[in-house]
Order: C-alpha cells, then structure tokens, then sequence
C-alpha cells in the first residue's frame, strides 16, 4: 500500500543517510542560524510553550466569564475570538451586522465593551493575541486604553494582534481597504509599536486560513512567507530599519494530522525565514532572522460525526506542533465542527496540551527528531517545493501582485478540490466520516448564543452615544482623516478618538471615505 505526503510525494518505506547530508553543516545547532532545529537553545526544556485557548463569543461579560474559567484551569495566554461584524469593522447595529453578532466571536463596539471584556484580568500578567485584521489597530489601541485605566503602560503589554490582512485577500475575506492602504495601515502598526509598545508582536503572519481553505503544507508556508516578505518590504519602504521591527514579527500556522510533514514544514519554514530575513534584507540582529510561531490545531479536519474523535485528532495534531517547535498553541476543542465549544470540551482541549507537556517526554529534549531520515528528507521536499511558489509569487511582481491576479487563491482552490475529491472517493479516509461511521450518532447538546444579544449591544450604543462629548468624537476622527490622507502615522488619532468614545465602526468608516474599499477582481 501507498502513501502520500499531504503535498503528493510519495513515502519511502525506509530512510537512509541523504547524500552529501552532514547533520551538523546543515541543520545548525538549536538557537543558532539557520534555526531550522528551533528558535531558541533550550526550547522546552526549561519551560514549555505557552498554552494560549481561543475563545470569545456572544457579549464581553460572557467572553470574560470563559477567560476566567480558562486561567482558573491554567492556560498561560488568552486569545481572543471577535465576531464577524467587529472583524469587518461594523458595529452591532449596522444593517450589514444584522444577524452576526455574537455568532462567531465575542462583539466589541468600543471601550466600553473591552473594559467588559478585561474586567478583573490584570494586563500586566497576561499575554494576549487578538485575531483581528483590518480593524487591528482599533482593537490593539482599545486594549491599550483598558491597559492605562489599570494603570498598566504600553511597555509592560504582551501579546499580539494578528494583523494579516492580505491573507484576507487570499482565504478569508474579512478585509476592507485596498491592499496599498492596507499596508499603509500596517506600516504605522510597526512604528507605533516600536515607540509605545515595544513588547507586543506587531503581526501574526497566517498560514493558517489557507491550510483551512485547502493549501497544502508547501502552500501554506509559501504563499504565507512571501506576505511576511510583501509586509517587510513595505515598512522598509515607509523609513523603518528592519532590525527595528522584524524581531516582533511572529507568524501562525495549522497542525494537521499528518504529524511527520507537520514537523517537517516548520523546520522548512524557519529555515527559509532565517535566510530571507538575512540575504534580501540585511538582518543583523539573530532575533530578525528567527521565525516564532503560534501553532493552532487543524479546525478543518474536527469532523460533526463522532465528535469524541476530535480529541485524538487535536492530541495527535498538537504533538506535530510542539515537535515542530511551536512557541505557542491553540488545541481546538471537540466539539467545535458543531458549535461554540462548551465549557468542559474547552477544558479538555486546554488538559490535552497540559498532558503533552507535562506526562510525555517530548519537553525533555531539544528537536527530538533532528536527524531523522524521513523528517529531513521531507524538510528538503517541502523547502524545495515552497521555495518554487514563492518565486512564481515573485514573477507576478510580489505578493499584492499575484493576489490581484487569483494566483494564490486559485493555487488554494486546485488543492481543495482534489482534497474533497479524495474524501468522496473513501480515497482519503476519514474516520467516522467516510468509514467506521457509527449506526447512530448520540445526541449532543451545543452552546447557544442568546439572539438577545444583539439588541443589548444596539442599547449600549444608543446610550454610548447619548451620553458622550460627540464635538470631541467628531475633531478626532476628522484629525485621523488628516492623518490618512498624509503622512502621519494614524495611529495616534485613532487612539484619541477611541479615547472620546468614537466606536469601532465609526473608526472604520472614517478610514473609508478615504481610503475606499477593496473590491475584488472578477477572475476571482
């Protein structure tokens, strides 16, 4: 019997020494340039990844409710899930929010919401990732203005916003203004966090929506490095040393089942980073050339149908990432191909990295499997293969180029199709879907969002908006225009008027009657 890599090469049944293949030249030492081996000389061995639980959903208070359950059973991060009208920039009671608030993450309008949403979580103690992206720097300055009212300062803040918003263009869609405006956007993100957050991670640079979307382990990883590539180019161009901001990049990639190419296309990754970062754009500093990554389980491959399987898959698929050397690690629970995780199924999803780290012995070592026949010689076939994509990005003039053109989503879509064809044929097997499906399925009960909630937010608008200095709101959010059409970094007026009160759709729209909005093209 056959086997595939995820990326269609075949399996050889044994391994041998590659040719010309010296361990030490190659690979590097664990730390040490090209980092294929890890990022840092210890990784686990004294302390393990941070375990960092994605949740959020329905109002602020609720979503609170679940980050204090989460650190009351020891999480280390908390990640924070927004709902579709807050990731596309619209309040609550927008006619576009209309049936979307709350559904798929936890709904912010302003500061009023976020001081909800941290109530009693000390931000000086926590690290914080938001997946957030074209409205990143409203909620990144939201949460520095709750940060202020704790009396905690810009330099004690930790976390990361995703901030990725061309592989919106790409796999997701929740963008919102044109891909040059865009970066603008984020150029200013880079500086304004040099200066006043210096500890926060800038950009989560995602692979992860395009593994979701269908792209194989070589796609994911090249079609994500050449954005990291587009967003270095333009914060060079814009006046920033590289040195200056690279070693706040991070980046955010799946984990799928399939663990020895998992492992293998971190490896490839790092190594590929490393020598970009080095040889295109002069990085002097080892911290600018070390791709850090935030690892999430693959939500894709949770099946509806014997959902207790989940729990294997995500036991299997965080084992791939913590092997690959993941700095941080979201187990997705369960139950999520059905609904909103429960409380226990977000419980178990939080114990099952905690027995990763804690009863195996994968912590103990550094790169358990450096050296491996097999992981070395697929870290050479996905590098080879990510390294052809990533120059036939190149040939469309970069990634914006070659997003404008359908080049990777098309790339994407080719390879879903033939994943999907796999599963209908019973070519690929998936269990309990596909094959070993049970009689009858036992009957679940799922979280419910309350649909009250949308009327409770339209309510704490009106009263937001009866109740503030709306001169002030207006002045800021016409000084954040001037800003946009100019030069100035926009940040800074965007956080006075976040200050007064202006809300996340206000904001939002400021920006677009100068910026526009991205439409995209017809081939897409």
């Amino acid at each position: 019997m056959s086997h595939q890599t995820e990326s269609g090469w075949d399996f050889e049944p044994v391994y041998g020494p590659l040719d010309g293949f010296e361990p030490a030249q190659k690979l590097g030492e664990p730390g040490q340039y090209p980092f294929t081996r890890g990022v840092y000389p210890t990784m686990y061995t004294q302390r393990p990844w941070t375990m960092r639980q994605y949740a959020g959903f329905g109002t602020a208070t609720e979503s609170n409710q679940r980050y204090h359950q989460l650190i009351d059973a020891g999480t280390m991060g908390l990640s924070v899930a927004f709902d579709l009208p807050t990731q596309m920039g619209y309040d609550s009671d927008a006619e576009l929010a209309h049936g979307e608030v709350g559904k798929v993450g936890v709904a912010i309008d302003s500061i009023d919401d976020m001081r909800v949403l941290f109530d009693k979580i000390p931000l000086d103690q926590v690290s914080t990732s938001m997946t957030i992206n074209a409205p990143g720097a409203v909620l990144l300055l939201l949460y520095q203005l709750v940060a202020e009212e704790q009396g905690v300062s810009g330099d004690k803040l930790t976390g990361t916003i995703q901030n990725d918003v061309l592989k919106e263009y790409i796999a997701r869609g929740t963008y919102i203004y044109p891909p040059k405006e865009s970066l603008r956007l984020i150029s200013d993100i880079f500086g304004y966090c040099r200066d006043e957050l210096p500890r926060w991670n800038t950009i989560s640079i995602s692979g992860y929506h395009m593994a979701e979307a269908g792209a194989t382990p070589a796609q994911e990883i090249a079609f994500t490095l050449a954005d990291g590539i587009e967003y270095v180019r333009a914060a060079v161009a814009a006046g920033l040393d590289v040195d200056a901001f690279a070693p706040r990049l991070s980046f955010f990639f799946v984990a799928r089942t399939t663990l020895l190419e998992e492992v293998a296309k971190f490896r490839a990754a790092r190594r590929i980073w490393a020598q970009v970062m080095r040889d295109e754009f002069g990085a002097k500093n080892p911290k600018s050339m070390m791709l850090r990554f935030h690892t999430q389980t693959a939500g894709v491959q949770l099946t509806a149908q014997q959902p207790e399987v989940n729990l294997v898959r995500v036991a299997i698929q965080g084992l791939a990432a913590v092997l690959g050397g993941t700095q941080s690690l979201h187990t997705n629970s369960y139950d999520e191909a059905i609904a909103l995780p429960t409380e226990k199924a977000a419980r178990l999803a939080l114990r099952t990295q905690q027995v990763l780290a804690y009863e195996t012995d994968v912590t103990a070592t550094v790169d358990p499997f450096a050296g491996s026949y097999v992981v070395e010689s697929l870290t050479d076939q996905v590098e080879a293969a990510a390294r052809e994509l990533m120059e036939q990005v190149e040939e469309y003039g970069g990634a914006v180029a070659a997003i404008e053109k359908g080049f990777q989503k098309q790339e994407i879509e080719r390879s879903a199709y033939k994943i999907a064809l796999q599963i209908d044929s019973g070519e690929r097997v998936v269990v309990g879907q596909n094959k070993f499906r049970a009689a009858e399925e036992e009957p679940y009960e799922p979280l419910q969002v309350d649909p009250a909630i949308e009327a409770q937010q339209v309510a704490r608008l009106a009263k937001l908006r009866a109740e503030r200095d709306q001169a002030a709101v207006d002045q800021a959010l016409a000084d954040l225009q001037a800003a946009a059409r100019g030069n100035d970094n926009c940040l800074y007026p965007m956080k006075q008027a976040l200050k007064a009160r202006a809300t996340v759709g206000e904001v939002c729209d400021a920006l677009r009657e100068v910026w526009g909005v991205y439409v995209p093209a017809d081939t897409f």
